[in-house]
């Protein structure tokens, strides 16, 4: 278990916007953090009410958005215009090229999400959208299964051989992470313990094929597992 704490990673303050780079991004570069698998990006951004990313293009990138707290505003050229909230997960396969804007959809809210690309498995497709809810109850103390390749289980697909797992845990609340090849598990809040390593807000830790683990809740959290090949 390689794990990566919170505060190694790269930081931007805007004003308008604060953002912490678990990967190379922007002018934040390190060549030992360029992704992993094909796992390329996880943004943790915080946006003030009212602001966001204008218009702007993407081509190639399997884009996936998940709100923690506030409302998020999502629109493009492809006709699509949504609001996400907490639970939601938004999947837009960039393809041949999209055009798209994110703002905070609240004037006084603060907005706090992840954006996290993940490399195609095939490039040029005609780019797509997609957005689903999944409850608090169907998280809760369990891995839920949000994206995949092939969409199974009421989860987003995803142009590539990944699973991502989202799991809500209590102090206590147990759970086994599903089979996986290379593992990337990312606590969006709280804290939880991880093979004996507490892991809090902002922490990753790296899993190889061979490695088996176990999340157990300490206080009240939230994590990401994504499984990729």
């Amino acid at each position: 278990m390689h794990i990566r704490r919170s505060n190694e990673r790269g930081y931007a303050d805007h004003g308008w916007l604060r953002s912490y780079h678990t990967f190379s991004f922007a002018n934040y570069v390190d060549p030992n953090h360029m992704g992993f698998r094909a796992l390329r990006v996880i943004n943790e951004d915080r946006v003030t009410g009212g602001q966001g990313f204008g218009a702007h293009p993407h081509r190639d990138m399997e884009i996936i958005s998940y709100v923690l707290e506030g409302e998020m505003e999502h629109r493009d050229n492809m006709g699509n215009g949504e609001v996400m909230r907490p639970g939601d997960v938004q999947r837009m396969s960039a393809g041949t090229g999209v055009l798209h804007s994110e703002f905070n959809h609240s004037k006084e809210n603060g907005l706090h999400f992840l954006q996290i690309w993940i490399e195609p498995a095939k490039r040029g497709i005609t780019p797509s959208y997609e957005q689903k809810a999944f409850p608090t109850a169907e998280r809760q103390g369990q891995w839920r299964l949000v994206a995949s390749q092939d969409g199974r289980e009421g989860s987003v697909s995803v142009n590539q051989d990944v699973n991502l797992y989202a799991g809500l845990f209590d102090a206590g609340e147990q759970a086994t992470a599903p089979p996986s090849r290379y593992a990337w598990l990312h606590v969006v809040k709280g804290t939880v313990d991880v093979n004996g390593e507490t892991l809090s807000a902002g922490d990753a830790a790296a899993f190889q094929p061979h490695e088996t683990f176990s999340v157990t809740g300490g206080q009240t959290a939230e994590v990401l597992l994504f499984d990729l090949a």
